[in-house]
């Protein structure tokens, strides 16, 4: 096979590596891009497809209000100093330049979703509207490409079929009103749709990751840019410290693509288990990841053998989950904790923080209570009403339906002396946690964590639920638990990199012809989660910004 030349290889085929191809070619540049996987997507269609662009157009035509002074503010006031200011001022005045260049130039349409900033109390923080959520997407418009895609993550889908978008997801968690209208509505549009149902299970209804993804991918197509499937890069070419290409191994034969400009976009390094051990807290294990499985850092160490910087290498974007045996992947908490009638203990029977935090903070107060597993504990009720991880609701999924393997590591009794015995935790401060959990939800106020104090605690509640739409009593039996690990969506370390997304080296100086973007580069967001969108948002800006740069040339000649 022949040797590649092109003006931009992206590695990588998640939203930031797409949205670095379809700018880069939309400015004049030949550009390749190779992934490892044999689907694309990466994380990214996995995810809720969330894109957190504060200070946007989209909320503006709505008449919502924000600057970029308060969204520096919110920035820098929850991420301090980790984090170079000018690289923070630069993905605020940028991120909205990105989300209206792709709104104008892609497939990708967008709207601004009421969903609130992570930390709600905190400085220049907003109650909605900087969360972009992608809107529904024709799968239809990819052919046969759709069933090339990362397949969407399963604690995501609705009886293992179709998702819904965020407005739909939250009123179907939170059973608000119309939630039975939607869920049929949904069934009957699953169903109707029968050329989609002879091709297979997956619904052509495109929301969340996939639908992000989708759009993006089928833009990147038109364009005639090339996407190699199950091509992983092997090394980086250089010479004399920059950067010409990639080896890239297809069909069984490596080949020197050549290329004046490499963006990397390969996501971390949370499946490389020796990479976890030598960084991470522990203990640690990347099946309680929930990201795709190609994840596992081939780019940062690629850009290593070049004297590449890293930072931030012991973060992960953590989040609790629930490991099932035999199953593919963990299933992560998200939002079900700020649900009331549940609280998350140690082995001491404890709460071991606000169950309604940020999935962040929740998932890393795992290692900060130095209990794992800990255990999320709720009654009959709650098991009646709501789902949970790899349990639906109990009015659909009766506990004699639920899959083997998940009771072979939840726990069910009659008593909450009987579950601590079962789960060996200490039972006095079992039944002394759930006595004042019981007091909270008749007061409406958690004296020990402030659950539902803050906006965002609320946002997933249920407001049906008085006088505080996260706390419910815990007393009907039987008594459920199952256990929870730290878990994550990716790692947050990676390559450092500057305001254009260049590689920087341990100097501090720009490798040329290198860029890095999303999880495979260091995270603009330090170690917090601002909100929905978090991660998306930098890895599309920044790859927004690498191929800016990476095309000047094409730029200033055409």
């Amino acid at each position: 096979m022949n040797d590649q030349i092109v003006d931009v290889l992206v590695v990588g085929s998640g939203a930031g590596a797409l949205t670095a191809a379809v700018t880069a070619a939309h400015h004049g540049a030949k550009v390749l891009v190779v992934e490892k996987s044999k689907l694309f997507g990466g994380t990214s269609a996995m995810s809720g497809g969330g894109v957190w662009v504060p200070n946007n157009s989209n909320a503006k035509k709505l008449g919502q209000k924000d600057s970029f002074e308060e969204a520096l503010l919110y920035m820098t006031s929850m991420i301090g100093d980790q984090v170079k200011l000018s690289r923070l001022e630069t993905y605020v005045k940028r991120a909205p330049e990105m989300l209206d260049y792709l709104q104008t130039h892609t497939h990708l349409k967008m709207e601004a979703y009421p969903y609130p900033d992570y930390y709600s109390d905190a400085p220049g923080a907003k109650e909605g509207y900087r969360t972009q959520a992608p809107r529904v997407f024709k799968g239809s418009k990819l052919g046969d490409d759709l069933y090339k895609m990362q397949p969407q993550a399963p604690g995501s889908l609705v009886q293992g079929k179709f998702s819904l978008t965020f407005k739909e997801a939250r009123k179907f968690l939170t059973q608000d009103k119309g939630w039975r209208a939607t869920l049929f509505k949904m069934l009957f549009s699953y169903y109707a749709d029968i050329p989609g149902r002879l091709k297979g299970k997956l619904s052509r209804r495109l929301t969340q990751g996939h639908s992000l993804v989708g759009s993006l991918f089928l833009s990147v197509k038109e364009q005639g840019t090339e996407v190699w499937l199950n091509s992983p890069m092997k090394s980086l070419l250089h010479e004399n410290g920059v950067v010409t290409g990639a080896l890239v191994e297809r069909e069984g034969e490596e080949i020197e693509v050549l290329a004046s400009k490499v963006i990397l976009a390969a996501g971390g390094f949370e499946h490389n288990e020796n990479l976890r051990h030598a960084t991470l807290p522990k203990p640690t294990h990347q099946d309680w990841s929930v990201s795709q499985d190609a994840n596992t850092g081939d780019a940062i160490i690629a850009a290593g053998d070049l004297n590449a910087a890293t930072d931030l290498m012991n973060h992960a974007w953590w989040i609790p989950v629930v490991k099932v045996p035999g199953w593919s992947r963990a299933i992560g908490i998200f939002a079900e904790r700020s649900l009331p009638g549940l609280v998350i203990v140690n082995k001491h029977g404890k709460r071991i923080g606000n169950e309604a935090d940020p999935y962040l903070e929740s998932g890393y107060a795992l290692y900060r209570a130095n209990s794992i597993p800990s255990w999320v504990i709720f009654d009959a009720r709650f098991r009646k009403k709501y789902p949970f991880g790899p349990l639906g609701p109990g009015w659909a999924t009766p506990d004699k339906f639920i899959n083997k393997k998940v009771k072979d590591i939840w726990a069910r009794e009659e008593s909450l002396d009987d579950l601590a015995a079962t789960l060996k935790i200490d039972a006095y401060g079992l039944r002394h946690t759930i006595e004042r959990n019981n007091i909270f939800a008749e007061t409406g106020v958690d004296e020990d964590f402030q659950r539902g104090s803050s906006f965002y605690d609320r946002y997933y509640g249920d407001h049906h639920n008085k006088p505080n739409p996260c706390i419910a009593p815990i007393s009907e039996p039987p008594f459920y638990a199952l256990p929870l690990h730290p878990g994550d969506i990716g790692t947050k370390g990676g390559l450092l990199t500057n305001d254009h997304a260049q590689v920087l080296n341990t100097s501090g100086e720009p490798i040329e012809g290198l860029y890095a973007c999303g999880n495979t580069s260091a995270a603009v967001m330090g170690d917090k989660y601002l909100g929905a969108g978090a991660t998306l948002g930098p890895a599309m800006t920044f790859g927004y910004l690498a191929a800016l740069h990476a095309t000047q040339h094409q730029r200033r000649t055409s």
